[in-house]
């Protein structure tokens, strides 16, 4: 269904608008024994799938997957999100 906004016709697709993705450069200090942890996982991680991919490749998928398995982190976000406390 199309709408009028302003002079725009307007169109309703089922994908909404992309969320902004420009990436943000975080640096951030670590333990010789979480290096040596990430470095044994890039390794497994190569292992694995045949492919190697260096560790600071690999963190930001780590930390999403972290995040996105941690129901109650997602739960109190998204309560927040909608204004519940």
């Amino acid at each position: 269904m199309a709408r009028y906004d302003g002079g725009v016709t307007m169109v309703d697709l089922k994908l909404g608008k992309l969320p902004d993705r420009t990436p943000v450069k975080l640096a951030i200090t670590i333990t010789p024994d979480l290096q040596s942890a990430l470095t044994d996982y890039a390794a497994l991680y190569a292992q694995t799938y045949g492919r190697e991919e260096p560790v600071i490749e690999l963190i930001p998928a780590m930390l999403a997957s972290f995040l996105e398995s941690d129901r109650n982190f997602v739960r109190a976000r998204d309560e927040a999100r909608r204004g519940r406390p």
